[in-house]
């Protein structure tokens, strides 16, 4: 079985982090968020995977190349405007066959895809959704079934009023190329929003299957530290987190520096005397943390410059930053190559632009 991975967008919610940087590049624990997918993917039988690439797909081909690296073959389905979720699978849909699979590159889940396959196949559906239970349905798609695991009704991120479950779609489907053949090519159309909801209104098989595995929309920076503190703790079977630190090759650590909690260090990484990290965190290769910094919970990216005595809390800092002494910031998210003034505080919960000097008051 084929598998079509979706990772076209945007990702605005993801911002500052993905104003340069595709959501699928954007890195889990020092490694691309969609490597986890592909290698996932591949672990489960699907060797053969389309992605959909729009905005900034170059950085994913050079990195993933023909996918034998990770174990799948991969092809590259280019949309030039955005075509939504059903659009971007018409337009792979040369590359497909038989009964495929769409996935969302943008959910990190832990997914039984024999036992969705299994019910897929036995059932007769068209569409098989798989569900997970959130606690605010909101934001995702509500799917209301029967008792045969049939879908009865399928919302769209329904206002408050409009909840009847806590059940939502958790971004797979398996899907039988008949329903390809009414969707329009390059037009732009959403499963969620036009075919599910009119395969419903024809009363076509359309089934659900139940996911009791880990599940999570990165989407947002707070679901995206999130989603480190839950797979440096082991809630996900694609990461398993080595007690305490994991340092990287060349990396040098100062015998001062008290590391605490489970924390990963990338490669040909400084961490000075008296530096405190406390887990979960996760440095990037090439960083260097000067004495007496404390960093807590908090994810730093690749090249990262931290001069003495700075403070992060429950923060982000993408590549190459520049953080000089003495500043401070809690729950900020700063894009790549942001300077942050020394001696100085950042606003809390500030979004800071990539490639700009941050905008702070001195510290107290």
């Amino acid at each position: 079985m084929k598998a079509v991975v979706l990772v076209g967008g945007k990702a605005t919610r993801l911002e500052p982090l993905t104003i340069n940087v595709p959501k699928a590049m954007v890195p889990v624990i020092n490694t691309p968020f969609l490597e986890y997918v592909i290698r996932n993917l591949a672990g489960h039988g699907f060797k053969e995977i389309i992605l959909a690439l729009g905005h900034m797909s170059q950085p994913i081909q050079d990195y993933f190349m023909d996918g034998s690296r990770f174990g799948a073959k991969l092809y590259y389905s280019m949309e030039d405007t955005p075509l939504g979720t059903a659009g971007a699978t018409k337009k792979a849909e040369k590359y497909l066959g038989e009964t495929f699979l769409v996935f969302n590159g943008d959910d990190f889940m832990d997914l039984d895809f024999a036992a969705m396959i299994d019910l897929h196949k036995t059932s007769g559906a068209k569409v098989t959704i798989a569900l997970t239970r959130v606690d605010d349905p909101t934001n995702y798609g509500v799917v209301e079934t029967d008792a045969s695991s049939r879908v009865l009704h399928f919302t769209e991120k329904p206002k408050p009023e409009e909840v009847t479950s806590n059940m939502v779609n958790a971004g797979a489907w398996l899907v039988e190329p008949e329903v390809m053949s009414r969707i329009p090519p390059e037009t732009q159309i959403s499963f969620e929003r036009t075919v599910f909801p009119e395969m419903l209104a024809r009363h076509e098989p359309v089934y659900a299957y139940t996911s009791h595995g880990y599940w999570m929309d990165a989407g947002t920076p707070e679901r995206y530290l999130l989603l480190h503190r839950d797979l440096l703790s082991g809630k996900s079977k694609q990461y398993i987190p080595a007690r305490g630190l994991v340092g990287g090759e060349y990396t040098d650590i100062a015998p001062t520096a008290k590391v605490t909690g489970q924390v990963v260090i990338g490669a040909n990484c400084s961490i000075g005397a008296r530096v405190k990290i406390t887990g979960p965190a996760v440095i990037g290769a090439g960083s260097a943390i000067l004495a007496d910094s404390v960093i807590e919970y908090s994810v730093i990216w690749k090249n990262v410059r931290i001069e003495s005595g700075v403070h992060l809390k429950e923060s982000i800092v993408a590549d190459s930053c520049h953080l000089i002494s003495g500043s401070r910031g809690e729950t900020v998210v700063l894009g790549a190559n942001v300077t942050v003034p020394g001696n100085c505080l950042l606003e809390t919960g500030s979004r800071i632009k990539p490639g700009t000097v941050a905008n702070t008051k001195p510290a107290s």
